[in-house]
């Protein structure tokens, strides 16, 4: 009877453990009075010569990851990281495959964010990077004080928060598996931090933390997303089309999951993101969220300054060029140019002129490595898409060209 009931204990008391804890809201309110000072956000958008995000625009964000590792096991694979960038394309694209499992009546609020994420291809000294940086530190674990964020305490120092998403994998204390900062926040402790084994869908993860929505439900917080009950009994997100819930689901509720809070009887919307359901019932985010998100990036957001980033930029590697450390974002390109989004991409490359480079009547061409042509079409207008629908994923090069010059880009279809 007593082995039977050790059976039962331990079962119970590994499903608790197995319940997601963001520790992002902990985070908040003890480092209220580092995030902000005289009540003023510390990270301000520059807006010389900002703009608003085009309609539907896809933004790039330039990812470096600190892998912060004390045992061999902490040292996660390139290919780990790989697959969490992957999740994060589709989440916030709309393309993950589980959105089939999002209830019909959620699925018309589903949205896709048009955010993409790339690891770093440039550095902020114009310099070659893969975006990964390895570093042993002798700590064996980080609580959430922001010790990771720093060399001096065991850590990695950031890269520029307004040209970079910066995210620390390493091991936390206790249960939380993650936490990050507001879109606000002071410019040296800016990003997302995740419990080493709970990133990406490969290599070494847990379950049920094992589809890489760790990352994606910490980055909606660093886009300004709250949890979707409010962190309050029968609380509200902020946001209309996200139901007030009495409080956070965890594991897999069956739909619907109805509670006093419930407006209607579609109960909750626990496979929204924002939830702390398994990363297996997690699959969407609404259009309130998008439009939230979407703000940051406006002329005066927090986020503007991603729009003139050039950490995504591999053209930029290849032509060598040199960029100062204490350069701001907006002096980056003010030569035409032409700027391709997102890159990867999966169903859609967009590819636009800026900064007064005419694209109109252009030739755009798609190729093969080997230098097959694949697709050409002529621009009808300063910008243009381009159907990705029939390539396999890989590796091309987009040529633009007229009669008296041309230029190369590299692109990945995923």
């Amino acid at each position: 009877m007593r082995i039977i009931l050790f059976f039962i204990s331990l079962f119970i008391f590994s499903g608790i453990l197995a319940q997601r804890k963001c520790g992002t809201v902990d985070y908040y309110n003890s480092m209220k009075s580092t995030l902000m000072v005289n009540g003023q956000p510390i990270l301000q958008s520059n807006s010389s010569n900002a703009r608003d995000p085009y309609s539907n625009e896809m933004i790039s964000i330039p990812v470096v990851i600190h892998v912060l590792y004390n045992t061999a096991i902490q040292n996660i694979s390139d290919a780990q990281i790989i697959s969490q960038l992957q999740v994060l394309n589709e989440d916030f694209n709309k393309i993950n495959k589980d959105t089939i499992n999002t209830p019909s009546v959620f699925k018309q609020v589903a949205a896709a964010c048009n955010i993409s994420f790339c690891l770093a291809k440039l550095d902020a000294q114009g310099r070659t990077t893969t975006g990964i940086i390895r570093k042993y530190t002798s700590k064996t674990s980080f609580s959430i004080d922001d010790a990771m964020k720093y060399a001096s305490s065991g850590g990695d120092d950031s890269w520029d928060c307004k040209k970079y998403l910066n995210i620390w994998i390493c091991n936390l204390q206790s249960s939380t598996i993650g936490y990050s900062t507001p879109p606000n926040g002071q410019i040296d402790r800016d990003g997302v931090v995740i419990q080493y084994d709970c990133f990406g869908t490969t290599g070494n993860i847990k379950y049920p933390f094992n589809k890489g929505r760790t990352a994606t439900h910490e980055i909606g917080h660093w886009l300004g997303l709250r949890h979707i009950w409010g962190d309050n009994i029968c609380g509200s997100d902020g946001i209309d089309d996200t139901p007030n819930q009495s409080s956070c689901n965890f594991n897999c509720p069956s739909f619907p999951k109805l509670s006093d809070c419930s407006p209607n009887a579609n109960g909750d919307m626990f496979m929204n993101f924002m939830d702390y359901t398994d990363d297996a019932c997690m699959n969407m985010f609404s259009d309130g969220q998008k439009n939230l998100i979407r703000g940051l990036f406006s002329t005066n957001g927090p986020r503007n300054s991603f729009l003139y980033s050039f950490g995504c930029d591999s053209s930029l590697v290849e032509s060598g060029a040199t960029l100062p450390s204490d350069t701001i974002v907006n002096d980056v390109k003010k030569e035409p140019s032409i700027l391709i989004f997102p890159n990867p991409a999966h169903f859609d490359l967009k590819v636009f002129g800026e900064n007064g480079y005419q694209l109109m009547g252009k030739r755009i061409s798609v190729f093969s490595t080997s230098g097959k042509l694949l697709i050409t079409k002529r621009a009808t207008a300063n910008n243009a898409n381009i159907d990705l629908s029939m390539l396999k994923p890989g590796l091309y090069l987009l040529k633009v060209e007229d009669d008296v010059s041309h230029k190369i880009m590299k692109f990945i279809k995923f």
